[in-house]
């Protein structure tokens, strides 16, 4: 995600909000709900994944493996039909579980085709279903549901999930808006393939993650049936509906690529997604192959959002993009979307990482060097609001988007680079991506492939620049 723009800017103006495997796998599903909740050893799902941020985001108990979703929307009314079919292991014997989903009239639940006893609790749908699950078990939850989705207030005061726009929806997600619009294990520890079904009136474009598979028009609605096939965080999920001037090709490497661009932004889009292909090449390179088989841009109309998020597959910005940006959110390909985070606390490893993404392509592009953009970032006095809080440790879900995350995130990477060499530097950003690709990833882990690509002992330098208060001193 781009930081909103009431937030001060980080290195530039008016911003907007494979190598051998060298360490670790990615962390295995099953083992991070395992321990998600400390309702975990009894027969009720947690309603929580345990983030200490978003202490009800996520939910214990199962693990999603497959979310079937099918939307009908109006955009004159706003009115949102939905059904979700979400194919799930229980992680533990369940009597109970919850559902993420906030708003919206629930119509019916069941598990496995047999009607289930449902209640609404604030953001949970908690479910009983006629027969206890057992450990291990895999059942299909399907819930039938409706009415007008409005986005949720983050603690930061921005808006996410689903937007109203003026010819149709912005849906971003990021940290807590998937529960808008579909009923979810919203955490990103749980990471899930999609299917969407998107119905909309004709004339406009139903745009979510993944390859179109399908579009069709009959009786003045069109539908568009996409498909994501590589795990997906639900956070990262789209359904943004507008009137889109549609863009599709093919790289070089066989990604499919599908722009949809509203025509108010057109213009000032049109120069800078031309460089897409380019892009992704440029961090293929660096940070290993592309992780997807799709590719992207979504540019909506909608200032009023003030930011763009990294939606798998295929960003969505909230007005035309300039080329920063564009790297930024496709360098989350690989960071956050691919490798995903396993708390919000390590938020810098998503935001760090393509913060530091557009200094190198600056560096490697004419533009400055990454050494003369953390020089004028670490110009600035201790009392800047850049040193306000440690990177590694934003202490609450206001501070996860905030500058810290962003450029002192980026300051560390610098740091390491200084540290341990272009060489080994690189090395470790591609092994990152290769090691925990379609998986999670920690702080510590990426400190211990770090330490073990370069050879060298790197816990004073990580602890100085992302978990010390106050501007760090230089040696």
């Amino acid at each position: 995600m781009t930081p909103p723009r009431r937030q001060a800017p980080i290195g530039r103006t008016a911003v907007l909000r494979r190598e051998a495997v060298l360490a670790t796998v990615p962390v295995a599903v099953a083992a991070l709900l395992g321990a998600a909740g400390p309702a975990a050893a009894g027969t009720t799902g947690a309603a929580g994944a345990g983030d200490p941020y978003f202490p009800l985001s996520g939910n214990g108990g199962y693990h999603v493996s497959h979310y079937d979703l099918t939307l009908g929307y109006d955009t004159a009314t706003r009115h949102l039909d939905g059904k979700a079919v979400l194919t799930a292991r229980a992680t533990q014997k369940l009597t109970r579980f919850d559902l993420d989903l906030k708003g919206l009239k629930v119509t019916g639940v069941t598990v496995d085709r047999t009607a289930a006893a449902f209640r609404r609790s604030g953001q949970e749908l908690v479910v009983t279903p006629r027969h206890t699950l057992r450990d291990g078990q895999v059942f299909r939850v399907t819930v039938t549901y409706r009415g007008t989705p409005k986005p949720v207030t983050d603690p930061d005061g921005s808006a996410d999930g689903w937007i109203p726009t003026d010819d149709g929806a912005f849906v971003a997600g990021e940290p807590q808006g998937a529960m808008t619009w579909f009923p979810a294990n919203n955490h990103p520890k749980d990471k899930s393939s999609y299917d969407f079904t998107l119905t909309v009136p004709k004339g406009r474009t139903a745009v979510a993650n993944g390859v179109l598979r399908s579009e069709r028009t009959a009786h003045g609605r069109t539908t568009f049936r996409w498909h994501q096939a590589e795990p997906m965080a639900a956070y990262l999920a789209t359904a943004t509906i507008g009137k889109f001037q549609v863009e599709r090709y093919t790289t070089r490497d066989g990604v499919q690529v599908y722009n949809a661009v509203d025509a108010r932004e057109a213009r000032a889009a049109a120069p800078v997604l031309k460089k897409l292909p380019s892009v992704l090449d440029w961090e293929s390179k660096l940070f290993g192959p592309y992780p997807f088989r799709a590719a992207g841009s979504i540019v909506d109309h909608a200032p009023d959002v003030g930011y763009a998020l990294e939606t798998q597959s295929r960003p969505v910005y909230d007005r035309a993009p300039d080329l920063s940006t564009l790297v930024h959110e496709n360098a989350h390909q690989w960071f956050g979307d691919s490798v995903s985070l396993t708390t919000w606390k390590d938020i810098w490893l998503n935001e760090g990482f393509a913060t530091y993404a557009e200094w190198l392509y600056a560096e490697q592009h004419g533009g400055d060097s990454a050494q003369k953009t953390f020089d004028a970032l670490y110009a600035r006095p201790a009392s800047d609001h850049l040193w306000a809080f440690p990177p590694g440790d934003p202490g609450s879900g206001a501070n996860i988007f905030d500058t810290p995350v962003y450029a002192r995130g980026a300051m560390t990477l610098h740091e390491v680079r200084k540290a341990v060499g272009d060489t080994d530097f690189f090395r470790i950003l591609r092994a990152w991506a290769t090691a925990h690709r379609a998986g999670h990833g920690t702080t510590a882990q990426f400190v211990k492939l770090a330490e073990h690509v370069s050879g060298k002992d790197l816990d004073a330098l990580f602890h100085t620049w992302l978990n010390t208060k106050g501007k760090p001193s230089q040696a």
